[in-house]
């Protein structure tokens, strides 16, 4: 996979052309990026109330932080907000479904939509809302660069080549590298549609500037930092199934 360019911005950019019956031939998979005060600031008002679906109302309102609750609710209309232009409907007609998991095989899977070759995945942290569109399953995660401490607690999930990688860095160097691992991690998970269930300790995908695949999955890492002015001190990347495993 070709190294990405910067994502487009929900609210500054045209909004995508339907897809129709399939993505195009060799197409790269189209990033977005959202942010969650400038899209609320901007939003009608009755927007939730009319484009939501029941369960994405109820799931909004039982958010007990204000900002926690215009995050969700300013994720999911862009959602919709692409995927309608994708597909060529309405942002409420979105035919929204979910995978089956691979772990247990509930349906609680990676999200999809019913009868199109569209694939899809989405992520948020801070302001920002990463989503990413492809013609085959893909996974994003965008994340918010934490201090020294909170990473030497949690590197100790990483596999252990990753930790030893940390390791070797100076502290100044942990929270970018840590970064770089835990988003590509997390990235590649949403992909395989397990998330966190899975052991992040079990595959490893490097805390280098290059990302490492995993077999079929090709891990790239996405610049979004700065690219939303004001919005700072912010890593992401994408996992996408290829056709065929990697050295």
């Amino acid at each position: 996979m070709t190294p990405p360019s910067a994502p487009r911005i929900v609210g500054r950019d045209p909004l995508p052309t339907a897809v129709g019956d399939a993505w195009p031939q060799d197409g790269e998979p189209e990033t977005w990026l959202l942010s969650v005060s400038r899209y609320t600031a901007a939003m009608d008002a009755g927007a939730p109330g009319t484009i939501l679906d029941a369960d994405e109302r109820e799931r909004a309102s039982k958010f007990l932080r204000a900002e926690d609750r215009e995050r969700y609710t300013a994720a999911h209309l862009g959602l919709r907000q692409l995927l309608a232009a994708y597909l060529g409907v309405a942002p409420a007609d979105v035919p929204f479904t979910r995978e089956d998991c691979p772990g247990c095989g509930g349906p609680h899977g990676r999200p999809a939509v019913s009868g199109t070759p569209l694939h899809f995945n989405m992520s948020h942290a801070g302001d920002l809302v990463f989503f990413a569109f492809a013609g085959s399953p893909v996974g994003v995660d965008v994340e918010k660069l934490q201090p020294v401490s909170v990473v030497e607690g949690v590197a100790e999930s990483l596999h252990p080549k990753e930790q030893a990688e940390l390791n070797a860095l100076a502290p100044a160097g942990r929270p970018a590298a840590f970064a770089r691992c835990w988003t590509r991690k997390e990235a590649y998970l949403k992909g395989l549609g397990t998330g966190l269930s899975r052991d992040p300790a079990v595959n490893y995908v490097g805390t280098g500037r290059s990302a490492v695949p995993v077999g079929p999955w090709a891990m790239t890492d996405v610049p979004v930092d700065g690219v939303i002015p004001g919005s700072s001190g912010y890593a992401a990347a994408m996992a996408l199934l290829t056709s065929s495993p990697h050295a």
